[in-house]
């Protein structure tokens, strides 16, 4: 029995003008989907996570990029 290794990414969702959402994963180049509601592009990018592991020569368990981090800043102008 393939003893199964569990990959984890960072996605980054943004949500469309026309509705919906789009979503990529930064460390899987080309890596993107999208879904009309946040649980279908979840699900939809896991899919497209699972095709490029199918589909890459090379699976890495270990990201070779430093962890990103998304934080709010509040400014105030006049």
């Amino acid at each position: 029995m393939k003893k199964r290794k569990i990959l984890e990414y960072n996605v980054i969702f943004q949500e469309e003008k026309e509705g919906g959402y789009s979503v990529w994963a930064p460390e899987l180049p080309g890596c993107a989907s999208q879904g009309e509601s946040f649980d279908e592009a979840l699900n939809n990018i896991r899919e497209a996570i699972q095709l490029y592991m199918e589909t890459s020569k090379k699976v890495s368990s270990a990201p070779s990029y430093r962890k990103q981090f998304i934080v709010p800043v509040q400014i105030s102008y006049a």
